[in-house]
């Protein structure tokens, strides 16, 4: 029955995070294919004022625009991280563990596929960037790079939460605190007075009376 049910959690895992990171890899291309078929380079559309806006750019760099100048070793990092995930996978049984990596796997690969395929050359392509919120941060990013984010997140709210790869909570014993073993001890001393010291017996073997034991 055990090993049915791990291979059922497994299977539930696998699906979960397979749909993810379709989800948000083909959400993410799709968004990409709009921006670049209908807004020009360095434009700005205001969606909800300045909440959010649409700004189409070009990165070269990380997400939200960072390190710029260092495609090819982004692209090196991403195709590890997509084969990471894969390899991985098959240990998972949480499902929030399994949305995890879906997210991060959708998000890494909206990325590398831009910067395998798209302008300049293969493997140092520009990554699509067009969201800009900027009372939330200076940055301009993408939906994989959203999805990169939330998956962290709830990366972090799992670990802390202590919750493994198998969907099962760690829990720790407390400690026993100091008072209660001197305590504890205490009450076995009081328990066990040791060994007695046995009643006089007279010459004939009977118990000895105060005036035999008198000098």
């Amino acid at each position: 029955m055990a090993p049915k049910l791990r291979t059922k959690g497994r299977s539930s895992a696998l699906i979960v995070l397979g749909l993810a990171a379709l989800g948000v890899y083909a959400l993410d291309q799709t968004a990409k294919f709009l921006v670049v078929s209908y807004l020009t380079e360095g434009s700005t559309v205001r969606v909800l004022g300045d909440v959010l806006q649409w700004h189409f750019v070009r990165n070269p760099g990380a997400a939200f625009s960072l390190a710029t100048g260092m495609t090819w070793i982004f692209t090196i990092i991403a195709a590890a991280v997509v084969v990471f995930i894969v390899i991985f996978a098959g240990r998972i049984r949480s499902l929030a563990w399994a949305l995890v990596f879906g997210l991060l796997l959708g998000g890494v690969l909206g990325n590398l596929t831009d910067r395998l395929f798209r302008e300049p050359s293969f493997g140092l392509g520009h990554v699509v960037d067009f969201i800009t919120t900027p009372w939330l941060i200076p940055a301009i990013y993408n939906v994989a790079d959203a999805s990169i984010v939330t998956s962290m997140v709830i990366f972090m709210i799992l670990t802390i939460r202590g919750i493994g790869l198998d969907g099962r909570r760690s829990v720790r014993e407390p400690a026993r605190p100091a008072d209660v073993t001197t305590a504890d001890a205490d009450s076995a001393d009081a328990a066990d007075p040791g060994p007695r010291t046995a009643p006089p017996v007279a010459a004939d073997g009977t118990p000895a009376t105060p005036t035999q034991l008198a000098p």
